[in-house]
């Protein structure tokens, strides 16, 4: 087909021609109108093939019917939705040129929790064209009694990035939100734009409404080719660090290449380490180069300061967390830099391809591991890279908390009958397989909180008519879901203000004019004393007090801060590249392309205990001080480590081991015990078949359950998440400290009283999956059956020395932190080696 005009003419003026894909998802969506699945190669045009159909419909010569005047205004006609603000933002910069180059009649606006409340009450009453927002903000619309007015009309969905929105519970308010879009525009078409996809059958159905017999499936594009990404490992003269995760050895190295380019932006995986990194390179920035900060936590003002600079090519770097990993489309970027290991191939895919973002160009990248079992995880994810290998974890089925909290912003929006709510929601793929009696156990858990709580009024949010329709219970109800929707759960945070610190007759005294820098989790805050200094917003600043909720600080000069701890950011070791690693670990050919430290560490290993084959679990038991450990390395991901940590502990409890405690990392486990666990085996009194059976994952997982905490903290998050504990409420926050105590409250009379109740249920699916990853342990327990090998030795092995490391760490922030950490290496290393000594710049 060919594209009218002015389209036609506007890529013909750029000397462009529209590419293949660009034309056949006009010809499916706009012309047959079939939804449709594109996965295209970063740089490959994707973003605007989606808006294509979208566009040729809203020109003068297109399809879309305009009001007469002095008619009532047309609902939005395309609605954009994208996993981040920031995409949100920077796509409607780059759509507006064309949109204004080629005269058409389109308004775009952007809709995100940034927006003003003026903004988003004229967009309810005059909606634009084209509405660019976040999931969250979609089910606020649909929760108010005028979505049928907004959305009757509404023509396309573009979902960005798609892979990323599925795969978690924010993916199951989208899609349940989206099943409501189309009950109001039944003529919706979908779109979706993925570059990294592992299974497209899964988002294909997630497109579509799923029918009660059978699957139905969205149509595909895809673009293979692309090219290759030149991805290297930083060569760095430093030595490599035992464990831990600063990096900061690679300080010069990462402060040359930034040197050496346009435009570099710098990834790593939470919070705390941007803030870490940003200021290791203002230390060395003799260049005085533009470096930026920009993550999660920090204003929205600072933030969007920060894209806008780097959309005008004002800045050498930008340090940034996954605030910035997904589709943003800034040419002039020509590397990036991760610092850690990716923890999955299809994350630094992504990563990645914010470089240069041009289809037919290499990005380029360095890999930057902070430790050595990083080293093989970062050759592995380099090696997944050049087969194209992708590891998106697959969606899971919908969570019932998640179906608590659309079950009451569909009573905000009107009367429903629960027969309709639930033809509706069984449409949406995540819950396509619900079954009709749960979904009655959310109606009346939405209507009275449960049989235990039913006779406290506050749980009663809907009420049934005497029609049998289903309303909200009063107007307080709704105002309080609106405030509290949504399924991301973070540590309370708190406001951070840059006060004023002046010194009078009675002493210093604090201001309170000064702007906010940003947000930092309650708990840290709570550890502080006035006078303590910490870093935060790219400043060393100086803790003055809270106050309401406000944390009020002052500029300090302090050069050993205390740094703050995010909860979030911490991504799992992807199954793939745990696989990858195990492999690279039993090929010593593989070792050449390691850095010789490296390389060293592993033939160290080989003569002093030995590497498992890929399919083996290796186990050393050795003596160390006074006690006696048991060192695993299943290589699972610190989730599935922790879990087994604890399982194990309890069954070496029973053997008489009498085991002390346990550390986790991603690739090791380390118990140690006051019996002598090397002995115990080797005399038979302790069977290592049935310390690692499988059957641990039964009665032995319910009763640590039961004991630990681990549960009530996954069931705060659900009961928040359903709407029966609310954070926020008119002019106030809620406390992290008394959202807490009301959840364990509910808790314990939910299992002394219901313990079949929902909302418990829910908590323990999401254990499973979330916090115990118990599938992947499942998995590891099978896969090592008949494949366990004891090493039984007389002091750490090198292998070990990295989780060794873990074990009783001070928590020193700083150059202190990487002396005490290579100083307690070199210690053990000794050891391992028995009699030979080793410098400490040896490996």
């Amino acid at each position: 087909m060919r594209l009218p005009e002015p389209f036609a003419g506007w890529f013909a003026a750029r000397g462009w021609r529209p590419r293949p894909h660009q034309l056949g998802l006009v010809q499916s969506a706009a012309v047959e109108r079939r939804s449709m699945l594109l996965i295209a190669p970063t740089g490959a045009g994707k973003t605007l093939a989606g808006f294509l159909p979208a566009l040729t419909e809203l020109a003068p010569t297109g399809r879309r019917n305009r009001p007469e005047p002095g008619a009532a205004a047309t609902g939005v006609h395309t609605l954009y939705i994208s996993p981040l603000k920031a995409l949100a933002v920077d796509i409607e910069r780059n759509l507006a040129q064309p949109v204004a180059e080629m005269d058409l009649p389109v308004r775009i606006e952007t809709r995100t929790g940034d927006t003003p409340q003026h903004k988003r009450q004229r967009q309810r009453s005059a909606p634009p064209e084209i509405l660019l927002t976040t999931p969250e903000q979609v089910s606020l619309l649909l929760a108010n009694p005028h979505a049928e007015r907004m959305f009757s009309d509404l023509r396309y969905v573009i979902f960005d990035e798609l892979h990323s929105l599925v795969t978690s519970k924010r993916g199951h308010l989208l899609a349940l939100a989206l099943a409501r879009l189309r009950r109001l525009a039944p003529d919706l078409v979908t779109i979706g734009l993925s570059a990294t996809v592992a299974a497209p059958e899964d988002l294909r159905r997630w497109l579509v409404a799923q029918p009660r017999e059978g699957t139905a499936m969205a149509g595909l594009i895809e673009i293979a080719g692309g090219a290759k990404p030149d991805i290297s490992l930083l060569e760095a003269s430093e030595r490599i660090p035992w464990s831990g995760h600063s990096a900061r050895y690679a300080i010069p190295g990462i402060y040359a290449a930034i040197k050496a380019h346009r435009t570099a932006l710098i990834f790593v995986n939470t919070r705390s380490q941007a803030e870490r990194l940003f200021q290791d390179l203002w230390r060395i920035n003799d260049d005085n180069l533009p470096i930026a900060l920009h993550h999660g936590s920090l204003d929205a003002g600072q933030r969007r300061r920060v894209e806008a600079a780097m959309a005008r090519n004002e800045l050498r770097a930008v340090v940034a967390t996954s605030t910035l990993d997904l589709g943003i489309d800034w040419g002039d970027i020509d590397l990036v830099i991760h610092v850690g290991a990716p923890k999955g191939a299809s994350r630094l895919a992504q990563r990645i391809g914010r470089a240069n973002h041009r289809m037919d160009e290499p990005s380029k990248a360095i890999l930057v591991p902070s430790n050595r079992f990083e080293v093989l995880e970062c050759r592995a994810a380099i090696e997944a890279s050049r087969v194209g290998a992708q590891d998106t974890p697959p969606p899971l089925s919908g969570s019932l908390d998640v179906l608590a909290q659309h079950v009451l912003g569909m009573a905000c929006a009107a009367p429903f009958a629960a027969s309709d709510l639930y033809a509706e929601v069984i449409s949406a793929d995540p819950y396509a397989d619900l079954d009709e009696a749960t979904f009655e156990r959310i109606i009346a858990f939405v209507a009275t909180g449960g049989y235990a709580l039913r006779s406290y009024e506050r749980y009663a949010r809907i009420r049934q008519r005497p029609d049998g329709l289903w309303r909200v219970a009063n107007p307080q109800v709704a105002q309080q879901y609106r405030l509290n929707l949504g399924t991301i759960i973070e540590a309370p945070m708190l406001n951070v203000r840059l006060a004023s610190r002046k010194t009078g007759n009675a002493g210093p005294r604090v201001g309170r004019g000064g702007p906010v820098l940003g947000q930092v989790e309650e708990y840290f805050l709570e550890q502080l004393t006035a006078g303590d200094t910490f870093l935060f917003a790219g400043k060393i600043l100086r803790f003055e007090g809270i106050r309401e909720n406000e944390c009020l600080v002052s500029n300090a000069y302090n050069e050993d801060p205390k740094v703050p701890s995010y909860a979030g950011g911490k991504f799992p070791l992807s199954t793939y590249l745990a696989d990858r690693v195990r492999s690279m670990l039993a090929d010593p050919d593989s070792w050449q392309a390691l850095p010789d430290q490296v390389h060293e560490w592993l033939d160290l290993q080989k003569g002093a205990s030995m590497l498992p084959r890929r399919d083996e679990l290796l186990i050393e038991t050795f003596p160390e001080g006074k006690r006696h450990f048991l060192v695993a390395y299943p290589f699972e991901g610190r989730l599935a480590h922790q879990t087994l940590g604890m399982l194990l502990t309890r069954r070496l409890e029973r053997a008489g081991a009498r085991p002390l405690g346990f550390v986790a990392t991603e690739y090791s486990l380390a118990v140690w015990a006051i019996a002598d666990i090397g002995a115990m085996i080797g005399s038979g009194r302790l069977d290592l078949v049935d310390l690692f059976d499988e059957d641990m994952l039964g009665d032995d997982l319910d009763a640590w359950l039961a004991d630990s905490w681990m549960l009530k903290r996954t069931f705060r998050n659900c009961a928040v998440i359903s709407g029966l504990i609310e954070r926020r409420h008119p002019g106030k926050e809620k406390t992290g400290r008394q959202v807490t105590v009301s959840a364990d409250l509910i808790y314990d009379v939910l299992r002394s009283h219901e313990p079949d109740h929902i909302l418990l249920q829910a908590t323990r699916s999401d254990a499973a999956t979330g916090l115990l990853d118990i599938r992947r342990l499942g998995d590891m327990l099978k896969r090592i059956k008949g494949h366990l090998v004891h090493r039984p030795l007389s002091r750490v092995s090198p292998l070990a020395i990295p989780v060794m490391l873990e074990i009783g760490r001070e928590i020193v922030s700083g150059e202190a932190q990487d002396a005490i950490l290579a100083e307690a290496a070199d210690e053990l290393l000794a050891t391992a080696l028995g009699d030979q000594q080793t410098g400490p710049d040896e490996p």
